[in-house]
């Protein structure tokens, strides 16, 4: 059985960002970037699935970006998984959610799976778009939300969470699933594996090299997504202070404040 795990190279949500006013993107070099937190549940359930399937199991990382995303494939194979894939090529910049759902699909579908492991969304654009796509465009299953994920028998059980609380599903092999952070709890990269993970396979793609993908379909000009404007996140306003005084006023002015904010 093989597992993928796309992993993304975001932003770190600590850094304080700025937006390319050309681009109209985010300026990578004025915040450093890193893996992106919500891949870590994904990694650490797919090591669990290793571990309990013992060497039937390999494990793949995937990653879309520069040669600068190179080290989150090395920090994504400390964790223990067994080799990486990243896809590099500029005709791959500025494509949107359904874009990027194209080159992984392509890359996922190049390298061969079973079951692809996604976290639920990116720290940086919070879509949660883009596993769907991937799986739609695989035409596999699609899981997303998964809380409890289980592969037996050539079929994956998983607890689905939603509002109200969470629907046990199952789907034959392949699928595509999306896991939220109530799975599991990640683990550290040891010592041990961060030195491993140097003489781990690692490929470096470029278009050219995915199996059935349209580059057509990615990149800037491809995209249906598209910012028109950006400005600078304004300053901190001061906030209202209401004082009570005991006389009852402050009550009648925190009231008007809260229906002149539309509140009540």
């Amino acid at each position: 059985m093989r597992i993928v795990i796309p992993v993304k190279w975001v932003p770190d949500t600590a850094g304080e960002k700025q937006i390319d006013p050309d681009r109209l993107t985010v300026d990578r070099t004025s915040v450093a970037s890193v893996l992106c937190p919500v891949n870590e549940f994904a990694i650490e359930e797919a090591m669990r699935i290793k571990e309990a399937h013992g060497d039937d199991v390999e494990t793949v990382v995937l990653i879309v970006g520069p040669e600068e995303a190179g080290p989150t494939a090395a920090k994504a194979l400390s964790y223990g998984l067994d080799r990486a894939v990243r896809v590099t090529d500029d005709a791959v910049a500025g494509s949107d959610a359904l874009g990027t759902a194209q080159v992984l699909a392509a890359a996922v579908r190049t390298i061969g799976f079973d079951v692809v492991l996604f976290g639920n969304q990116s720290t940086d654009a919070r879509t949660s778009l883009v596993p769907a796509a991937v799986a739609e465009l695989l035409g596999v299953p699609s899981i997303t939300y998964a809380r409890r994920l289980e592969i037996a028998d050539g079929a994956l059980t998983a607890d689905r969470e939603h509002e109200e609380g969470w629907d046990t599903v199952t789907s034959p092999l392949p699928a595509v699933v999306s896991v939220v952070e109530a799975i599991n709890e990640p683990r550290f990269p040891s010592f041990k594996g961060i030195m491993a993970a140097k003489s781990k396979p690692s490929d470096v793609w470029d278009l050219s090299q995915l199996d059935g993908l349209d580059s057509g379909l990615v990149g800037a000009d491809a995209a249906r997504a598209v910012v028109t404007s950006a400005a600078p996140r304004p300053p901190k306003a001061a906030g209202t202070v209401v004082t009570d005084d005991g006389s009852g006023a402050a009550a009648d002015a925190l009231l008007d404040w809260m229906a002149e904010k539309k509140f009540v």
